[in-house]
């Protein structure tokens, strides 16, 4: 069994919505596959309630002790994928959920605060020494914002961008949140749409990673978020210069 875990300190990245879509590409590429939720909030047990299809199971486990034993327990039973989504901010559950990853996926939008964010996200994937990846997560279709943000994780990890920044970049659409309300995921919600396309891309994306073993990136860099180049490369209009100033 794949463990995969969604997680980054800051709260409204899509992880939710990024764990369902992966876990439902994953099931139509022939894994059975398990859910589990450690954010209190309990959005994906309540996507399931909604849901017009028993899977996949939503599981939560909220005490950072219970992560070996179940993890074990799910694999004897014949899951071949589990995704872990897990809490904004820092916490043991958290913490203990990266340590079992084979793949860490942590989802940032393009800006300055997603991007500064990602440092402690970082910092406990590098303690654990466990492989990761950025997926960029409600990005606009294109333009230079999405282009500096890419760039900036690539720095921020210390890496070349075409080995930590996954693709496709997952478009801002509403059908991700259409079909959230619905009980679905996206790519069955609209199984012909863009997003669909693209949750379906970066399943094969994260897919291909795990099977190459994900390699642990040992020259990662941890530190301080770089100060002024980083938060001036988002910026692209003089209303957004404004902004920031303010």
């Amino acid at each position: 069994m794949q463990t995969i875990v969604l997680a980054t300190q800051k709260g409204g990245s899509g992880k939710t919505t990024l764990a369902i879509g992966l876990a439902l590409a994953a099931i139509q590429a022939g894994h059975t596959v398990r859910l589990i939720e450690t954010d209190s909030q309990g959005t994906l047990s309540n996507w399931q309630s909604r849901r017009p299809y028993a899977e996949p199971i939503v599981e939560p486990i909220y005490a950072a002790g219970d992560f070996e034993q179940r993890l074990q327990s799910l694999d004897r039973s014949g899951v071949t994928l589990t995704i872990i989504d897990t809490a904004g901010g820092v916490n043991a559950a958290t913490t203990a959920a990266i340590r079992y990853a084979d793949l860490c996926l942590i989802p940032a939008r393009p800006s300055i605060a997603d991007i500064e964010a990602t440092a402690t996200t970082l910092g406990m994937v590098r303690a654990s020494n466990r492989p990761f990846a950025f997926i960029l997560n409600q990005t606009p279709i294109r333009g230079q914002r999405l282009t500096n943000a890419t760039t900036a994780l690539g720095e921020e990890a210390a890496l070349d961008i075409s080995g930590v920044v996954a693709t496709p970049f997952i478009v801002m659409r509403n059908d991700h949140q259409d079909a959230l309300s619905a009980g679905l995921a996206v790519n069955e919600y609209a199984p012909t749409s863009k997003s669909a396309e693209e949750i379906r891309g970066l399943w094969q994306w994260v897919e291909a990673k795990l099977n190459a073993g994900a390699t642990i990136h040992d020259e990662l860099f941890i530190g301080e978020v770089q100060e002024a180049p980083l938060a001036t490369m988002f910026i692209e209009t003089p209303a957004e210069a404004a902004a920031f100033v303010a």
